[in-house]
Order: C-alpha cells, then structure tokens, then sequence
C-alpha cells in the first residue's frame, strides 16, 4: 500500500506524446511542446533565483506567469511556484 494515495499533488508534468507534455496546475490543464517547456524553466528559473525570491516576498507574494506562447496565464503563490520549479527539476533530472 502506498503512503501517497491520499495525496493530491498542485502541480505535475506528464510526457503524453513525444515532445508533447500536459502542465496540470490545481484543476487547470496546459499542454506544452518542447521547446514551450525549455521557456517555462527558464522562467521558472529566474524567479526562483535567492534574490527574485525576497523580492518577490517582499512585494507581491505571489507571480502571474504567461505559459504556452501566451495562450494561458497562470496565478502561482510562492508554493506553487516553488512545486513547480521542483517539478520541472525532476522531469529533467538525469540519472
């Protein structure tokens, strides 16, 4: 029996075709193509950065995000951002 079964995850990027990917964040389904997803690390990467952080902690408390060329905006508080920042870390993690 797993332990996670009663865990419900915020965000998770699953591979559904090759270099196609589905972002799922709360309810809300972005599907992404590869070069798409490479653009969100980066701006993952940029926010999550020891500086963007206390900045962004200071001010805002939370990041509004466009994904998939403009097509969706996204409401990411600092949890949510720093899941999917996680997320994306994981997916590219080589072993």
């Amino acid at each position: 029996m797993s332990t996670f079964t009663d865990i419900q995850f915020n965000v998770k990027l699953e591979q559904f075709t090759f270099c196609h990917y589905q972002l799922c964040i709360d309810d809300k389904k972005i599907n992404l193509t590869f070069p798409q997803l490479l653009q969100l690390r980066a701006k993952i990467k940029a926010y999550t950065s020891t500086q963007n952080l206390e900045y962004i902690i200071e001010n805002e408390n939370f990041v509004l995000l466009f994904v998939a060329d403009k097509k969706h905006l996204i409401y990411l508080d600092i949890p949510k951002l720093l899941d999917l920042k996680e997320e994306i870390e994981l997916y590219f993690y080589s072993y």
